[in-house]
């Protein structure tokens, strides 16, 4: 089985998708295959409207090379983004472009089953508006402000709330989407991959911080997330000053810190927006937090970019909106504590993507599972026109 899915479908897909090779010609040669061999995968991926022809390039003589893409039309993917105070959903098409985003102020506190049958009702909207069915939807990617058990898929322990500790999340979407793919990550390892793949600059090697109430880093390394063993890379701890045990990062450098320390003070504070709101207004003691808030990150940091050499740190999160207050302290923290060879040429910088970088990354993760070489070569094999047919 193993011999006969290495000249599967999936395979020319995965080239495709990559477009590291979107011609026969540069199929051929990538794959070293014959050209009947290649003609029947291509026509397996074209019945089954996986993908299509999309014009010819232009060419110094002779016939123009056809060209192939995903088929952005034939499903649709819903991506959810769940935060420390905020979630985010969207629908995207099979390339991951948003088609419809909606949010609200609801977090893990209100626990799994309010979130997520919020968020299957705004869904039920959202495709009705863009004159979809559930039955179009082929797969569902799911961001989570914790670890997820990458050898079960639940949701690892400890979470931001403690009802989110060994949650099933496929069990939500059963009723509504039971034929779709669904993936499940850290919401930080979603907003990474975004931005290695869509954000402004191409990054093969990044360490992504989501700063929020919440604080994740996550790993995108030679292109594709790193999540460890289990699931559990990523989660940070830094000694004590004075000594004593490690104390993990979020109890020392995190929007819920700082919310705790500005409610102390009388302060309304609620979200990681609310802060930002009061820092852009020039609040003296919230910008102090921010910057302290951004220096224990930064210090914590550098010795990530010592152990792993990444090409960028980049910044997403709700405090990223607080622009230069946060980001300078982070950035000079970093500069200072790490060897000059690790951070020459290193980029420190805000998502480039912004608040939807969660859902983008949310929506790949999806098109990555829905399009897994194996899971499509197995498909068109069977003959089935539709994404749907064999998805779950």
């Amino acid at each position: 089985m193993a011999q006969s899915l290495s000249t599967g479908s999936g395979v020319v897909l995965g080239l495709i998708r990559s477009g590291q090779a979107t011609t026969r010609n540069d199929l051929l040669e990538r794959l070293g295959w014959s050209r009947i061999t290649l003609a029947r995968r291509l026509e397996e991926l074209l019945n089954a409207s996986i993908i299509m022809s999309v014009g010819q390039l232009d060419s110094r003589g002779g016939r123009p090379p056809e060209t192939f893409a995903v088929k952005p039309d034939s499903g649709v993917l819903l991506a959810l983004d769940i935060s420390g105070s905020h979630s985010m959903v969207a629908i995207t098409d099979l390339v991951s472009t948003i088609l419809s985003v909606d949010e609200a102020d609801i977090g893990p506190s209100q626990g799994p089953a309010e979130i997520f049958e919020w968020a299957g009702q705004v869904f039920d909207h959202m495709l009705l508006r863009l004159g979809k069915t559930r039955a179009d939807v082929v797969g569902i990617g799911v961001g989570v402000p914790g670890p997820v058990d990458v050898t079960t898929g639940c949701l690892a322990s400890p979470q931001v709330d403690k009802q989110w500790d060994g949650v099933a999340v496929r069990d939500y979407f059963l009723s509504r989407y039971g034929h779709a793919v669904l993936a499940v990550d850290r919401d930080v390892n979603t907003m990474a991959l975004a931005e290695a793949r869509r954000g402004r600059v191409g990054y093969r090697d990044i360490v992504g911080v989501k700063a929020g109430i919440g604080i994740g880093l996550g790993f995108v390394l030679d292109g594709a997330v790193y999540r460890g063993a289990r699931g559990g890379a990523g989660d940070l701890s830094r000694p004590r000053i004075g000594g004593g045990r490690l104390q993990r990062l979020e109890t020392v450098a995190s929007g819920a810190v700082i919310r705790a320390e500005l409610v102390a003070r009388g302060y309304k504070v609620r979200t990681g927006a609310d802060i930002v709101e009061l820092a852009n207004n020039g609040d003296h003691r919230t910008l102090t937090l921010l910057e302290e808030t951004g220096t224990a990150l930064g210090q914590t940091l550098a010795d990530i970019v010592g152990l792993i050499n990444p090409e960028a740190v980049i910044i997403g999160g709700s405090l990223a909106a607080a622009g230069e207050p946060f980001l300078t302290p982070i950035r000079e923290a970093i500069f200072a504590g790490a060897r000059e060879f690790a951070t020459r040429e290193l980029v420190v910088e805000r998502s480039g993507l912004g608040d939807v970088a969660g859902l983008t990354g949310a929506s790949l993760l999806a098109q990555d599972t829905l399009f897994a070489p194996d899971r499509i070569s197995r498909l068109t094999h069977s003959g089935a026109n539709s994404l749907v047919l064999a998805s779950g």
